[in-house]
């Protein structure tokens, strides 16, 4: 079975003839596409062109949880199944929120630039960090990347509270979006890219945000309208922000949000550790398995 790694690395499985691309060489995709029967798909877009240049394609196995980034009308057309992971990247994206967050508080990038340039210590109080323990941390869903960061956020002394698309009104700590914006000293969002959730932190709810707050995303850029936060990051109502995700990926350089000192910023990069790659590895092998054994797949999406 031939198997197209869209990404830039190698791997190997027994009984699987895997081929590897990386994401920004169109010229080898185009190449690679008539003889894949499946792709294992990370990040750039997969269009119905793509899959027009792909006749013997059967599969293309998400490596994650968004599929916003597969055209899916285009594969359910064309009778190629999609499948994702849900759950497999929570640990590493989980501690990748946690990270952002105690970056921003204790304004990592500043330190890191005047360390630097050799500047040493910052007079007065212009560059003093905060503390989790005390702090309301609001996490926008509640699923298992959520649920991890909550424990994490718990040990260290932090309030946690969450909203979700289903009340849970039977856990005191869910509440309703706007609620639970007015109370968020740092909010970190953790659900897909939908019609309904694409720019869901916009001007009026971030402007719900205690002043100085914090801004997480390390789910999708689209769900925070980007010029309402570098407007909210500019009036100094949002004291920082900490983003693994953009509206536009790869973020261009001209982004605003790369120039402040208040921003921390990666690029998209939040679930990807070795532990990880074993995880996506393993399930990617097994519907391979599957696929050729014409069994049900594992997380089937189309």
């Amino acid at each position: 079975m031939r198997v197209l790694l869209h990404y830039d690395m190698d791997h190997s499985e027994p009984g699987l003839d895997i081929v590897s691309c990386s994401e920004q060489d169109d010229g080898r995709l185009a190449r690679l596409l008539p003889d894949t029967e499946v792709i294992w798909h990370v990040l750039r877009p997969l269009t119905a062109a793509d899959m027009d240049r792909a006749p013997k394609l059967r599969l293309i196995q998400k490596l994650g949880t968004g599929v916003n980034t597969i055209d899916l009308d285009a594969a359910r057309e064309r009778g190629v199944r999609v499948a994702n992971m849900p759950g497999r990247n929570a640990q590493a994206v989980a501690e990748t929120s946690l990270l952002l967050m105690l970056a921003a508080l204790r304004r990592v990038v500043p330190f890191d630039t005047r360390t630097r340039r050799g500047e040493g210590w910052p007079a007065g109080r212009a560059l003093v960090g905060g503390e989790l323990r005390g702090r309301t941390v609001g996490l926008l869903g509640g699923g298992e990347i959520a649920g991890l960061l909550r424990g994490m956020l718990e040990a260290i002394g932090a309030r946690v509270v969450f909203t979700s698309r289903r009340p849970r009104r039977g856990d005191p700590s869910w509440m309703g979006l706007d609620d639970l914006l007015r109370v968020s000293d740092i909010v970190s969002v953790h659900i897909p890219l939908t019609e309904e959730t694409r720019h869901l932190l916009d001007a009026r709810r971030l402007a719900l945000l205690p002043p100085g707050a914090i801004v997480i995303n390390t789910a999708r850029g689209a769900v925070i309208d980007e010029a309402a936060l570098i407007g909210a990051l500019e009036s100094g109502h949002i004291g920082g922000a900490g983003l693994d995700v953009f509206e536009q990926e790869p973020v261009d350089t001209s982004n605003p949000l790369l120039s402040r000192d208040d921003v921390v910023v990666m690029p998209h990069v939040a679930w990807l550790t070795r532990e990880t790659w074993d995880r996506y590895f393993t399930v990617a092998a097994e519907n391979c398995r599957r696929l050729a054994n014409d069994e049900e797949l594992l997380h089937r999406v189309v």
